[in-house]
């Protein structure tokens, strides 16, 4: 049969939609790969494509159903012009010579080459095909809608609920999955991963995940002689002490020992200096928070009261426990020390079995990080905390559990608490 004028015509029409399709397919791709991150940073340096490229994957729904819409509508138009040519010119079996050859095209040049690009450049090309891409979402528009209320109506049967407002990916897990992935490639230091990761966590965490409990704080009983209030001062590591009267829950004051060291200096020339100094003149007031305050809410509240110092208190009033920004801090950055902390006789440390010997008192949190493992915290703070929860009894001395993967001992027990622990994976 004569290759006429319609025949080239109809190669020629295949030859533009198969253009048209590798320019859907790398475009959706190149839209749907790009980082926000890395096309905010070029729009904040002029570039109007990343800029288009960003408001435009504002709606992926909108994005995604133009872009397949035209890509399916150029294919279909291929495959059908392409059966039309192959059946005009090899009968009836160019239905399947059509198919194959089609098959191999749009698989090889609208697919896999178009998309490897877009994969290899993608803020570059999702910055250049912006523009095109924008004219597209526009003219489909009102089918897109119709398509969606269409496709929302049959998920709203089977039960299926969808937010037309909610993103596809929520930023922070995106930013934690890339910590996460860059430090198991080794990309990402695990000291910089835990940093990032603390300050992102700061506001699903609360005060009393990490609070210094009632039963470890040091007090000053304001009944107590000056020379005694000055004394254990000047023999404690802390620059702050709460001040109580009568029972330690009655907290009345918190004393600075800067400020105490002023006043007994200032009275230092006077006969009687310790019966005329009075510890309440020159205490703070004391300052609640809630224990259910969020750590991103209390660091932002001791910012601007200008203060480092907070007892916390439940819904009853009842006292916690306290905590400080330094506290908040090492969230962030990890333990804080000077030359003044004291010892804590090491609240973990590695035999030579490879098993961890942890103080029972230690955050789940802080041994996580130290340890690089993943134990559940949902249900208790402390690594004692976790296995008295996972045991429901307070544990004999040399009583051994195993859960969630590990194996943990019980070294020592001091009244009701677990003092000190074995763990090792199993």
């Amino acid at each position: 049969m004569p290759l006429d004028i319609a025949f080239w015509l109809t190669a020629g029409a295949i030859i533009v939609l198969l253009v048209l399709s590798a320019f859907f397919s790398g475009s959706e791709t190149a839209l749907t790969a790009a980082s926000r991150g890395k096309l905010r940073a070029q729009a904040d340096k002029g570039s109007k494509g990343a800029q288009r490229a960003l408001d435009i994957t504002e709606d992926n729904e909108r994005l995604i159903g133009s872009v397949l819409l035209g890509n399916n509508l150029v294919n279909i138009l291929a495959t059908s012009l392409a059966t039309a040519l192959f059946t005009r010119v090899f009968g009836d079996s160019g239905v399947a010579l059509a198919t194959l050859v089609m098959t191999l095209l749009v698989l090889i040049f609208a697919e896999v080459l178009p998309k490897t690009y877009a994969i290899t450049n993608a803020e570059t090309a999702a910055a250049g095909v912006s523009g095109p891409i924008r004219v597209i979402i526009t003219v489909f528009s009102p089918i897109v809608s119709a398509v969606r209320a269409l496709v929302r109506g049959v998920l709203r049967l089977f039960g299926v609920r969808t937010d037309p407002d909610t993103q596809i990916l929520a930023v922070r897990d995106e930013i934690a999955g890339a910590l996460h992935l860059g430090h198991s490639e080794g990309v990402v230091e695990k000291e910089d991963r835990d940093r990032i990761l603390g300050a992102l966590d700061l506001g699903d965490r609360t005060v009393e995940e990490i609070m210094l409990h009632r039963s470890q704080i040091e007090m000053i009983d304001a009944d107590m002689p000056a020379e005694e209030v000055l004394e254990q001062c000047l023999r404690s590591p802390h620059t702050r002490l709460p001040v109580y009267r009568e029972r330690h829950e009655n907290i009345i004051g918190v004393i600075h020992a800067k400020d105490l060291l002023r006043a007994m200096f200032k009275k230092s020339g006077d006969e009687a200096p310790a019966k005329a100094f009075d510890i309440l003149a020159v205490a703070m007031k004391p300052y609640f928070v809630p224990e259910t305050t969020t750590l991103d809410d209390q660091m932002r509240q001791f910012l601007r009261r200008h203060t480092h110092f907070a007892m916390v208190v439940d819904e009853y009033g009842a006292l916690q426990g306290l905590i400080t920004l330094e506290d908040i801090l090492e969230e962030i950055v990890g333990e804080i020390t000077d030359e003044f902390d004291v010892d804590g006789g090491r609240p973990l440390r590695r035999s030579d079995t490879g098993d961890y010997v942890v103080d029972g008192g230690m955050t789940i949190r802080d041994f996580n990080r130290a340890t690089d493992w993943n134990l559940p915290d949902d249900e208790a703070n402390t690594v004692a905390g976790l296995v008295i929860h996972e045991a429901q009894t307070i544990p004999l001395q040399g009583q051994v559990f195993s859960f969630h993967g590990f194996r943990f001992e019980v070294l020592s027990r001091k009244d009701n608490r677990i003092a000190r622990l074995k763990i090792r994976p199993l």
